[in-house]
């Protein structure tokens, strides 16, 4: 195996080969000392930030840790939603993309503006209302039984590890390979320990201002390469000159793959993303997150796109090769080198200093896309798997359990590097798309109809997922066993493969399990129309909720049980003097001390509410009252934000 070593001049044929595991860095690009100052300085004030939010954060309940007490506004919520959706898969992905098709990828960040304000608008207000914690607990209260909730929390786990945390852990590992020269094992190993401590320590909060540190981060660090990049190239229009240009001298005969295309210059719901929104103090708040990561969706073009076209256009060899043999003594793959287009740029371009700051870009984005993901998935694992074999769980042992799932997806991710590392492709953003396009479309049917459709009962919805998940992964299996040739090789592909995109496969397999749900629906009893009370948008002003004379099992995060530290196994804190005694003694001991902070189970036991105390906190979380000031301002704010991403659409098409 050789990989590529490339220094801030090397284009064209001045690419040396090394044998691994030498430095990807090449002769004359090394880390000054300046750059791991920078990379120090972002650690020590990622980790405070994530100690403080975790210090004054409400970290005892559920409610508080994996919601982040409900107290967020929208500025941090707005950040998050960007750093959230923007990892570092996104970084290395929408650039390769962009160096090998054009501007038309930058579409996909430009539509979500569309479905951010969807969620504020239209679905965040349902879940307000039903007083869910994730994604597949409101499908319960929808719906009843059991099945579909396990089929959704076990399918979002699956997707979280083998897309969102491999794809993650890939791509910061190509920029650490290119642009660092690291022992990628050792230190993917640090950053995912790192990441996983303030994740279990802090809990939402913690993970909502380290996301909106890390917006900051990334956003700025981006535009400074961006800045200098078009520099580099002579603006946009040597953008549209030069990258019209990059041919690598190395083509395959009788092909056109070498060629840019001629339109590159033109352009015609996640519960990791749900989560913050729920996370909100009110309805406006959610609403105004929406607006601001709309916003912030739009940067994504101009700082991540961009540069990788401008990495094309300067280094057409390296990132635009398409002889399958050069590719694999570049980079590893022989379906193309397009992923290094970002690092290659940062590592060829940037100065002392700024390099490290870009370096902390991208472990910015890495750790925050992780973080979420941990976040999320200790949530649906605690309290959508977890409840269902443990009926009488305490919220102390979810909090734990909780943790725990934390530590055992650390433990998967690093024992998924390896294999990670084997399979290096040249279509990290097509297979980031493609997976999700096999196996999200049947949710996101259900969700629409659920919400919009009172008529839809649990055995539609049911069947409707069995189906769309037998069709997905059938074409998946297909798209995973047939893959795409390189360039000159013959396309032995069935047709269904090569001639039907899969984001159109997506729009078919939406429709058709959508059909499926209404028909087994309408073949079913419908659900008591007092049982969808604030669980649809017909009916989530309902002022009665027929889940609310139900046991509190399904809405832990309205639970207020005493928080304070327990003995081993758990159980309720009983008011005797030798149980307070006991309480003392434990305080006396520092580490004990430190164990229950770090696991949220430090604090003075707090008095236990009412019936009448509940039912108004109940009725407190589930409001969606907005004041007419507030819900103008971020109206206004939508109606804006959609002119400027039409504008874009018809300036760029």
């Amino acid at each position: 195996m050789v990989l590529a070593a490339m220094g801030p001049g090397t284009s064209g044929s001045g690419v040396r080969t090394v044998t691994a595991p030498r430095s990807a860095l090449g002769s004359g690009v090394s880390l000054h000392a300046y750059d791991i100052g920078v990379l120090v300085v972002y650690f020590v004030f990622v980790i405070g930030v994530g100690i403080w939010s975790s210090i004054r954060a409400s970290r005892g309940t559920i409610g508080g840790y994996f919601l982040a007490g409900r107290s967020m506004t929208w500025w941090p919520i707005g950040a998050s939603l960007m750093s959230s959706n923007v990892g570092s898969g996104l970084f290395i992905g929408l650039a390769g993309t962009g160096a090998a098709g054009g501007l038309a990828v930058g579409g996909f960040e430009w539509n979500a503006t569309w479905l951010l304000l969807a969620l504020g608008w239209i679905f965040v207000p349902v879940y307000i209302a039903a007083g869910v914690v994730t994604m597949p607990q409101y499908l319960k209260k929808r719906f009843g039984g059991q099945r579909i909730q396990v089929y959704m929390s076990v399918l979002s786990l699956i997707l979280y590890i083998f897309t969102k945390i491999s794809t993650d852990i890939f791509s910061g590992a190509l920029f650490i390979q290119i642009a660092l020269g690291w022992n990628l094992y050792l230190s993917t190993v640090m950053l995912l320990v790192v990441t996983a401590v303030y994740t279990i320590a802090g809990g939402l909060t913690a993970v909502i201002y380290t996301d909106a540190l890390q917006t900051v981060i990334m956003v700025g660090g981006a535009l400074v390469l961006m800045f200098l990049g078009f520099q580099e190239v002579g603006w946009y229009p040597g953008l549209e000159q030069r990258y019209r240009q990059a041919i690598p001298n190395a083509t395959v005969p009788n092909t056109t793959c070498h060629l840019p295309r001629s339109d590159a210059f033109h352009m015609l719901r996640d519960p990791v993303i749900v989560q913050r929104s729920l996370s909100a103090k009110n309805l406006s708040h959610a609403k105004g997150g929406s607006v601001l990561g709309g916003y912030l969706k739009i940067l994504p073009m101009f700082f991540i796109v961009m540069p990788g076209m401008i990495s094309r256009a300067l280094y057409p060899d390296e990132v635009g090769c398409v002889d399958p043999d050069v590719c694999q003594s570049i980079c590893g793959a022989r379906v193309g080198c397009s992923n290094i287009a970002y690092p290659k740029l940062v590592v060829a371009l940037m100065p002392v200093g700024l390099r490290g700051l870009m370096i902390a870009v991208i472990l910015a984005a890495l750790m925050s896309s992780l973080t979420s993901i941990f976040n999320s998935s200790s949530t649906l694992f605690a309290i959508d798997v977890w409840q269902r074999f443990r009926r009488k769980a305490t919220e102390q042992e979810l909090m734990v359990v909780g943790r725990l799932f934390v530590v055992f997806l650390v433990v998967i991710s690093i024992l998924w590097i390896p294999i990670i590392q084997s399979s290096n492709s040249g279509q990290l953003f097509d297979y980031i798309q493609s997976v999700t396009s096999y196996l999200a479309p049947p949710i996101t049917a259900l969700f629409l109809l659920a919400i919009f459709c009172k008529r839809v009962t649990e055995p539609g919805a049911f069947w409707g997922l069995m189906f769309g998940l037998a069709v997905g992964l059938l074409r998946m299996i297909l798209e995973f066993s047939y893959p795409a040739p390189a360039c000159g090789e013959a396309d032995w592909r069935p047709a269904v493969l090569k001639d039907f995109h899969y984001l159109y496969f997506a729009l078919l397999l939406c429709g058709l399990t959508a059909v499926v749900i209404v028909t087994v629906s309408l073949c079913t009893t419908p659900i008591p129309e007092e049982k969808l009370a604030r669980l649809t948008w017909w009916t989530r002003s309902h002022p009665h909720s027929e889940l609310e004379k139900e046991a509190p099992e399904g809405t832990p995060g309205t639970s207020e049980m005493p928080s304070g530290a327990c003995p081993p196994g758990g159980g309720e804190t009983e008011n005797s003097s030798q149980d307070q005694d006991q309480h003392r003694a434990w305080r006396r001991h520092w580490g004990r001390l430190l164990w229950d902070w770090f696991c949220g189970l430090a604090g003075p036991p707090e008095r236990a509410l009412s019936p009448a105390e509940t039912a108004a906190r109940q009725r407190e979380l589930t409001s969606i009252a907005e004041e007419p000031l507030w819900t103008r301002v971020c109206n206004v704010n939508a109606v804006l934000l959609l002119a400027v991403n039409v504008f874009l659409w018809g300036y760029f098409a």
